[in-house]
C-alpha cells in the first residue's frame, strides 16, 4: 500500500458549511487518487457534519469495484450508550458506505475519557467478532493521549492490528500531543501505525516565512506542506500517511511526491525540527481545524474558522497596519455562525478537542480582538 491516504474530514465546501460538500470535484479527486496507484481512504460517523460516509458511498463506493480501494471507518464512544448501539452505528455505517465491509474499522478517540467506556461496552471484543464475520478485515483504534496509556491498552490488547496516531514534526515533542512518545510505544509492541494530522490542520502548510525560506533554500520545486507528509511517511513503522486534501490541488501535489515517495535524510528532518521552532514562536491558539467542536455546540459558533482567522492576525504586524482583512472575514461568519462572545462556557467543545485546547478561554481571546 502506497504511503498516502484520502482523509475524508476537510472536504471541499459549497457555502462554509461542513455538511455541504462539493460532491463533483471529490470525484474528481477520488478519480485522480485511484489513477495514480492509491487505494486507502479514511472517513468517520460525524465527519463532515455527519456526511463523510454519504459522500463516500457517492464518489467511490458505487463508481469503482470494491477491490480497487479500502475502506476505513469508526465507531466514536459519544454516539453509543448501550450494547445495542454498537450495532446500529455499525449497521447504519455500512448502509451509508454501502462498502458491505470495512477494509479498517477503529474505536475512535480512545482515550482517558473515553477509554472506560469502550471497556464497559466490551467493544474490543465486539470489533474482534466483527473482523470474525468478515465485516471487518483489520481492526484498531485512533488514540489522543499519554505515552503512558497508549502503553497501557497496547498490553491489554495486542490484538489490535494498528493504531492511528497524531504524529508531525511540530508536535514531535509536545508536552500535549507527545507524538514522539507515543510513536515510540507503538514501536515498541510492534504495532503498525496509521498517522493523522501530519499537515496539522493546514498549519504546516501555511507556516511563517522564515519556516518557509529554510525549506525553499533546500527543495525550491517542493510545497510547504511536502515537507510534514514526507516527515511522517519517512518513520519506521508508519503504514499510511492520511491528508485531508481539499481541493484537486492539494490533490496534485501530493501525489507528486508521494507516488514515488523518497524517505527524508536525517539533515532534512533536522530542517524540519528548525522550522518548528520557528513556528512553535508564532503560533497563537493549535487549532487542527478538526471541527468535532462545532457539532454540539449549542450556540452554533464557527470554532475552527475563528481561531484560523485569530492565529493568522497574530502573525501579523498588527501595530502598523491596525486592521486585516480578517475582521471582515469575522463579521461574513458572524451572519451564517454565532460570534466567539456567544459562548456560554458549557464546555462540550473543550470534552471533545483532541488537542485539549482551553477553547472557552481562546474564544474570549477571540471576542475580544475582534471586538475592537
Amino acid at each position: 500500500m502506497k504511503k498516502l491516504g484520502f482523509g475524508l474530514m476537510r472536504l471541499p465546501q459549497l457555502d462554509g458549511s461542513a455538511s455541504n460538500i462539493d460532491v463533483e470535484q471529490v470525484k474528481k479527486m477520488v478519480d485522480m487518487f485511484i489513477e495514480r496507484g492509491f487505494t486507502y481512504f479514511d472517513t468517520a460517523w460525524m465527519y463532515c457534519g455527519f456526511t463523510s460516509e454519504n459522500v463516500a458511498k457517492t464518489a467511490l463506493v458505487d463508481r469503482y469495484p470494491r477491490d480497487k480501494f479500502t475502506l476505513a471507518t469508526k465507531l466514536h464512544a459519544g454516539f453509543f450508550n448501550s450494547l445495542e448501539d454498537r450495532d446500529k452505528v455499525f449497521d447504519a455505517q455500512l448502509e451509508k458506505t454501502g462498502a458491505g465491509y470495512f477494509d479498517y474499522y477503529l474505536l475512535h478517540g480512545v482515550e482517558a475519557d473515553m477509554y472506560p467506556k469502550y471497556e464497559k461496552f466490551d467493544c474490543f471484543n465486539w470489533l474482534l467478532d466483527k473482523k470474525a464475520k468478515g465485516l471487518v478485515k483489520h481492526a484498531g483504534f485512533s488514540f489522543h493521549d499519554t505515552p503512558e496509556l497508549l502503553d497501557e491498552i497496547l498490553t491489554k490488547h495486542s490484538e489490535m492490528e494498528f493504531v492511528q496516531l497524531q504524529i508531525n514534526y511540530l508536535d514531535w515533542e509536545s508536552e500535549w500531543v507527545h507524538s514522539r512518545a507515543c510513536y515510540e510505544v507503538a514501536r515498541k509492541h510492534g504495532t503498525p501505525i496509521i498517522v493523522m494530522e501530519p499537515v496539522k490542520g493546514g498549519t504546516l502548510a501555511n507556516v511563517p516565512e522564515s519556516a518557509e525560506k529554510l525549506f525553499k533554500a533546500h527543495s525550491p520545486e517542493m510545497s510547504v506542506s511536502s515537507w510534514a507528509i514526507r516527515f511522517a511517511a519517512s518513520l519506521d513503522g508508519v503504514m499510511t500517511v492520511l491528508s485531508g486534501m481539499s481541493n484537486l490541488a492539494q490533490m496534485e501535489d501530493n501525489l507528486s511526491y508521494m507516488e514515488d515517495f523518497k524517505p527524508l535524510s536525517e539533515e532534512e528532518k533536522a530542517l524540519c525540527f528548525k522550522a518548528a521552532d520557528i513556528i512553535n514562536s508564532k503560533i497563537a491558539i493549535s487549532c487542527t481545524g478538526c471541527s468535532y467542536c462545532t457539532e454540539g455546540c449549542p450556540q452554533h459558533i464557527a470554532i475552527p474558522q475563528y481561531f484560523s482567522l485569530y492565529n493568522e492576525d497574530m502573525r501579523e504586524r498588527l501595530d502598523e497596519k491596525g486592521w486585516t482583512v480578517n475582521y471582515s472575514n469575522y463579521d461574513i461568519l458572524n451572519a451564517k455562525f454565532g460570534k466567539a462572545s456567544d459562548c456560554i462556557a458549557c464546555g462540550q467543545c473543550e470534552s471533545v478537542c483532541p488537542q485539549h485546547l482551553p477553547i472557552i478561554d481562546n474564544l474570549k481571546k477571540v471576542s475580544e480582538h475582534y471586538g475592537k
